[in-house]
């Protein structure tokens, strides 16, 4: 489902996006970093997730429509590999309140938080396959 209007609320940190049936959702940019279909997010395959600590605070820098399938947003962090097809944008629209549960579950399970970034000795990311 294609929103027909999409506004990046940047004082309040949220994308508002609006559809043709009336719904109007609001993603917190924190929940679409966190859950950013990326590699560097997603891995490569099931179980290769990489938990996203510490990202209350980041910011969209920029957002471009891809064609007429998808969103890529830069995060003020810097990462900016993730397309956001329509259909899981509005999977995040639906769906945000379980995601969001599980997300700081996951965070709680490893001893983190939303406001402590992971870091690894040697200070790099550990991701290997190259993009960033």
């Amino acid at each position: 489902m294609i929103p027909t209007h999409v506004v990046v609320h940047q004082q309040s940190k949220v994308l508002e996006l609006s559809y043709e049936n009336g719904s109007i959702y609001r993603l917190p940019f924190e929940l679409l970093r966190v859950l950013s279909p990326s590699a560097e997010v997603q891995g490569h395959g099931p179980g290769q997730e990489t938990l996203q600590p510490g990202k209350r605070d980041v910011l969209i820098a920029n957002l471009e429509p891809v064609g007429h399938y998808a969103l890529k947003p830069s995060f003020s962090d810097g990462h900016d590999s993730g397309l956001y097809s329509w259909d899981y944008v509005y999977f995040l629209c639906k769906n945000q309140g379980q995601l969001w549960k599980e997300h700081l579950d996951k965070l709680a399970a490893a001893g983190l938080d939303r406001d402590m970034p992971m870091t690894k000795p040697g200070g790099s990311s550990g991701h290997s396959c190259g993009s960033h």
